[in-house]
C-alpha cells in the first residue's frame, strides 16, 4: 500500500486546511488545540510521573524490527537524523567515539563520516531493532558497536563520553529531566549533547480528528496521541539538568498520505504507536468518522492528507572552566544610554552633512 504512494517530505510548510462545513466544527477545533498544549506539560512535570508503558514500547520496537516493510518507513527518522548530524558538523571536532542514544536500527550512523568520529556506540532498549541492519555495517564509514540500554537508566560512567546524540527517542521516557541529568553526568567536561524529540504540535491533525470523532460517536474524548514537550519545556529542562551554552530550535516536516489509515499503518511499522498507560481502543465506526473528518478539514484537493511532525532540536554542553562565560552583572564599562546618545549624535551629524552637500550644489541653467 505504501509503495503506491510514497510520502512527500516538505519542510516548514504553511498551514493548509480544507473548507469547514459548519461553524460549530471550526469552534470545536479551536477549543481542542489548546487542550493539546495543556496535555504536553505532562511530559515535563516536576516529579516523575508514569505516563508511558515502557514494556509496551519495547514490544512495539521489537515488532517494528521484524516488520516486512520495516526499512521502507525509515524516511522520517532518517531525515531527522540527518539534521541532527548537520548540527554536529557545526562543531569542528573529531571524536574518538560517539554514543547514539535510542539509535533504533541506526539512522544517525548512516550520515556519519570517518572525519567526524572513529566509532559509534549504538544503544537501544530493543535488541531486535538494534541488530536489524547489522548486515549493512560494512557500508558504513565508521566502526559500529552495539549495546542494549534503557534511555531511563544509562550505564555509562561519569565523565566518560565525548559526545552523545539522540534522535527521536527521548520523547518516550517517563523521566526526561532524569535522563538529561544522566546524560550530563556521562559526558566529559566540555563535551556536547545533541538531541531531537517530537514537539507539542506533532500529529495535531490526527489528534484533532480523533477527538472530534469521539465527541460525535461516544460523547467524550480520551488521549490517543502521546503528550509532548514544548520548546520552553526543553530549554528549562536542559538548564535544570546542569547543561550550559544551550540552544533549542524547532522545525516542521509535513508528509502527505493517501488517507489517515496509511499514516497509522506507518506509525505502527516505525514503532511509534501510542504507549500511554491510559490508552483506549477505538471502534471501527469512530476510526471511519475520524478519517472522514481528517480528509474534510485538512485534505488536499488531490485527496491526500498531511501529517505534521514538529521536531525540537536541543544542544547542551557539560560545563568546563575553558568555556566562555558571561561577565559579572554590572561589570560593563559602557552603558546602553551612552550608546543611544552616541547613535543620536552620529545621525545628527550625517543629517547636517547631507543638508550642507545639497545646499552647495550648483544649479544647471
Amino acid at each position: 500500500m505504501l509503495a503506491k504512494a510514497l510520502p512527500f517530505l516538505r519542510t516548514q510548510p504553511a498551514l493548509r486546511t480544507g473548507p469547514l462545513h459548519t461553524a460549530s466544527l471550526a469552534w470545536t477545533i479551536a477549543a481542542l488545540r489548546p487542550s493539546c498544549r495543556l496535555m504536553s506539560s505532562v511530559a515535563s512535570a516536576p516529579s516523575t510521573q508514569m505516563v508511558f508503558d515502557r514494556s509496551v514500547k519495547k514490544l512495539q520496537r521489537d515488532r517494528s524490527a521484524v516488520a516486512k516493510d520495516a526499512r521502507t518507513v525509515d524516511y522520517l527518522k532518517d531525515e531527522v537524523a540527518a539534521r541532527v548530524v548537520d548540527r554536529l558538523l557545526d562543531i569542528k571536532r573529531n571524536y574518538k567515539s560517539i554514543v547514539d542514544l535510542g539509535s533504533g536500527a541506526g539512522h544517525i550512523v548512516k550520515h556519519l563520516e570517518s572525519d567526524m568520529t572513529e566509532e559509534v556506540i549504538m544503544t537501544d532498549m530493543s535488541e531486535k531493532l538494534l541488530y536489524r541492519d547489522q548486515d549493512l555495517d560494512a557500508e558504513r564509514e565508521v566502526t559500529i558497536k552495539r549495546q542494549i540500554v534503557d534511555e531511563e537508566l544509562l550505564p555509562f560512567e561519569e565523565n566518560s563520553v565525548e559526545c552523545i546524540l539522540s534522535s527521536l527517542s527521548l520523547h518516550w521516557v517517563n523521566d526526561l529531566p532524569g535522563s538529561l541529568i544522566q546524560i550530563r553526568r556521562s559526558l566529559k567536561p566540555d563535551s556536547v549533547f545533541i538531541g531531537a524529540i517530537f514537539g507539542e504540535d506533532t500529529l495535531y491533525e490526527l489528534r484533532t480528528s480523533l477527538q472530534l470523532a469521539e465527541i460525535e460517536r461516544v460523547g467524550g474524548i480520551s488521549p490517543h496521541v502521546s503528550p509532548m514537550a514544548t520548546v520552553r519545556d526543553i530549554g528549562s529542562l536542559l538548564s535544570r539538568a546542569g547543561l550550559v551554552l544551550t540552544t533549542v530550535d524547532i522545525d516542521e516536516i509535513v508528509i502527505n498520505y493517501p488517507s489517515m489509515f496509511e499514516l497509522i499503518e506507518d506509525l505502527q511499522t516505525m514503532g511509534e504507536s501510542s504507549a500511554l498507560l491510559a490508552r483506549h481502543h477505538l471502534g471501527k465506526d469512530t476510526l471511519a468518522a475520524a478519517s472522514a473528518i481528517y480528509r474534510s478539514v485538512y485534505g488536499d484537493q488531490d485527496g491526500a492528507v498531511p501529517a505534521t511532525f514538529q521536531v525540537i532540536y536541543m544542544i547542551g554542553w557539560k560545563e568546563d572552566p575553558s568555556q566562555p562565560k558571561p561577565l559579572p552583572r554590572g561589570s560593563a564599562e559602557v552603558s546602553f544610554k551612552s550608546l543611544e546618545t552616541l547613535g543620536a549624535s552620529s545621525c545628527s551629524k550625517h543629517s547636517h552633512a547631507d543638508k550642507t552637500s545639497s545646499g552647495s550644489g550648483e544649479q544647471q541653467p
